[in-house]
């Protein structure tokens, strides 16, 4: 069976030794911006948690990561569905005691500016147990025109 490439959410287990696969995957995401004259592509916005996953493991940052029993075992984004369909959530988690919520206001401003150079819209909000989190939108959908 052939091999399909997933990026990493940070809901999966480390993925490790990928970084040709996810610049050939990245290329292949810029071609068809290329092609189609849309940031964000018209996949893209299709399946947002792939595409957003993506785009943060393109630029070097680490994903979290989970083993086999859903103990969480790297700090690393998560990107996750949102109630809109138009929408992505990405955290910073982490095991206990990693230090993930302390870094996570610098490292999610990270992965918003990464996100906002091609094309996407990311706000930082304080969420349940002042827990920082992204909302992550294409550029210019909101109502506001953010």
């Amino acid at each position: 069976m052939a091999h399909v490439f997933e990026p990493a959410t940070g809901d999966g287990e480390v993925v490790r030794d990928r970084a040709a696969e996810v610049r050939t995957a990245f290329d292949g995401l810029l071609q068809i911006r290329r092609v189609t004259g849309t940031a964000p592509a018209a996949w893209e916005l299709n399946q947002m948690v792939r595409a957003v996953a993506l785009t943060l493991e393109a630029a070097g940052i680490p994903p979290s990561a989970l083993d086999a029993s859903g103990t969480r075992t790297a700090t690393g984004y998560r990107v996750r569905a949102a109630d809109s369909p138009r929408m992505v959530c990405v955290d910073w988690l982490g095991p206990p005691g990693s230090g993930a919520p302390q870094e996570e206001e610098t490292k999610l401003t990270e992965c918003a500016a990464k996100l906002t150079a091609l094309g996407w819209d990311a706000l930082l909000y304080r969420g349940p147990r002042h827990r920082r989190f992204l909302e992550v939108e294409p550029a210019g959908s909101s109502p506001s025109g953010r």
